[in-house]
């Protein structure tokens, strides 16, 4: 039997409130969080997408799939992403999350066999997600009930152990700078090579 196709979907974000400016474009290691984390995906899956609001404007180096909701929340990323995939299984990764890599999202995708969601210790994101989720998820979103992390009640959801270093988030300047000041084999490929796109 073929390998089942996996699907990258960034989450490209929220408001962004409490870093000042869109998390997206912020910059580490040489790149903007947006760039690095399209080129994680790029790594891990056969397949890639981004989704956040178009109208937020952001001058991004890859297309934007509009989430389509005024809702800005997680949830609605995860509805857009399942509903525009012909496949089966996507992982999704939020734009401020820099230091998860692919062997973490390939770790979630394996353990998503037979389940409806597989998420690290942690909470509901990075995560990787079944079609077989979707309605749930647009059950809550369309009732305005967004904490993704009270979904996976909802859900058939395996827990993935990991260091939990890798799912350091980026919500302030502090934070990031943080990540800058004790960059080290963390950081080591953030600048990609030729032919890396």
């Amino acid at each position: 039997m073929a390998p089942e196709r996996l699907i990258g979907v960034l989450l490209v974000g929220g408001a962004s409130t409490r870093f000042g400016s869109p998390k997206a474009l912020a910059l580490l290691g040489g790149e903007t969080l947006a760039e690095r984390a399209w080129r994680t995906l790029g790594d891990a899956c056969d397949e890639r997408m981004a989704v956040g609001k178009v109208a937020d404007g952001l001058e991004l180096p890859f297309p934007l799939r509009d989430d389509g909701s005024d809702v800005r929340a997680p949830i609605a990323g995860l509805v857009a992403g399942l509903a525009a995939t012909e496949g089966d299984l996507c992982v999704f990764l939020p734009v401020d999350c820099p230091l998860v890599d692919a062997a973490l999202l390939g770790r979630l995708a394996a353990a998503c066999e037979e389940v409806d969601a597989a998420v690290p210790q942690t909470g509901p994101l990075p995560g990787a997600y079944r079609r077989s989720a979707l309605p749930v998820l647009q059950r809550r979103l369309a009732a305005e009930r967004l904490s993704l992390r009270d979904a996976l009640v909802d859900l058939d959801t395996r827990v993935v152990r990991c260091d939990e270093s890798l799912l350091t988030n980026v919500n302030t300047v502090d934070d990031l700078q943080r990540l800058l000041q004790g960059s080290g084999p963390s950081l080591a490929r953030a600048r990609p090579g030729p032919g890396d796109g």
